[in-house]
């Protein structure tokens, strides 16, 4: 049922309904945010969806993964003028080339992953993903034995910052006088793709003390879950589930279900349900969670799962507010 919900609140697909729509013959493709496709988070996540997809319906998608900012126009023309719809931007970043080359295919249909683009032909998709950040950051302060966390971010931009902002909220939630520590990778696109500097500046948070470590990094992020696992620290993973990375090493993991958005955004091309504007998806909308499964769930006490979803409910009712850096570029915590 939560797949379902998703996807109505992903311009409204009914996935009950499927049979009864008319099936479209189409051709998606995927341009990639820069870091690679087998990120194991974020760009992983889109691979994964639009796998299902092809898995479930046999319709076969083209990708594309850019290293520079150039090539990412490029490839949504390129695979525009093919005729290719829908096509998926992954990532904040690919906006302005998405705003150019959709104006340019007016009958085409975009989807657009993390940033708004206000088009009739596009389709944006947004995340709470402060919402949970909270929920591990709470779980990462309930785990930690020294009271002294860390956070490490790719790109710092303010939607990196949002994450780290609810991580912070959700760490003194549990524990008010917890200590966080922070760094960001870099201030270029290459700060998603150096795992290296990732470990580094998990290994700096663990100097100082730090014994649970947070990353919003896209592949850098895996040095940093390597070097808190070979330190005998815990790492929380985050976008896709990189729980069995380091199998009892991993707290959890930040889910942000790209992989249902790229699937929902596929399947209601196919069946002629899709539709532009935006949607924002958080614990209630079933586009963000955290991850318990067999690699985690030694880590996971019977008060911190409990803990956990009393916050996850009162999240979802209001009662609990988890503020959004985004809204005013601030974070008082």
């Amino acid at each position: 049922m939560r797949l379902a919900s998703f996807a109505a609140a992903l311009a409204g697909v009914a996935l009950s309904a499927m049979g009864a729509l008319a099936q479209q013959a189409i051709k998606p493709a995927i341009v990639y945010d820069k870091g690679g496709k087998f990120d194991k988070s974020f760009n992983e996540g889109v691979f994964i969806g639009a796998e299902k997809f092809k898995k479930e319906t046999g319709v076969d998608f083209r990708d594309f993964e850019p290293t520079n900012d150039a090539q990412i126009e490029q490839a949504l023309r390129r695979f525009a003028r093919d005729g290719n719809s829908p096509i998926i931007a992954v990532g904040f970043s690919q906006a302005t080339a998405l705003q150019k080359v959709a104006a340019e295919f007016p009958n085409l249909k975009f989807t657009i992953i993390d940033m708004v683009v206000d088009l009739p032909n596009v389709q944006s998709v947004v995340f709470k993903e402060h919402e949970g950040s909270y929920l591990v950051g709470l779980l990462g302060a309930m785990a930690s034995k020294s009271d002294k966390l860390g956070f490490v971010g790719g790109m710092d931009i303010p939607l990196i910052r949002k994450f780290a902002c609810g991580y912070v909220q959700g760490v003194k939630a549990a524990k008010p006088k917890a200590e966080i520590f922070q760094n960001m990778t870099g201030s270029t696109p290459a700060a998603w793709a150096d795992p290296v500097k990732g470990g580094e500046l998990a290994k700096s948070q663990i100097d100082r003390g730090a014994d649970v470590i947070y990353h919003a990094a896209g592949a850098t992020g895996i040095g940093v879950l390597r070097a808190a696992a070979d330190a005998g620290k815990l790492g929380i993973g985050v976008d896709s589930n990189q729980n069995a990375l380091h199998p009892g090493k991993i707290l959890t993991s930040m889910l942000k279900r790209v992989d249902t958005a790229a699937y929902a955004s596929f399947m209601a091309a196919r069946d002629g349900s899709w539709k532009p504007g935006l949607s924002v998806l958080g614990l209630k909308e079933g586009g963000i969670d955290w991850a318990l499964d067999d690699a985690n769930k030694a880590l996971i006490t019977p008060e911190m799962k409990a803990a956990a979803d009393k916050a996850k409910a009162d999240i979802i009712a209001g009662t609990v507010q988890v503020h959004d850096y985004m809204s005013d570029q601030k974070c008082t915590m």
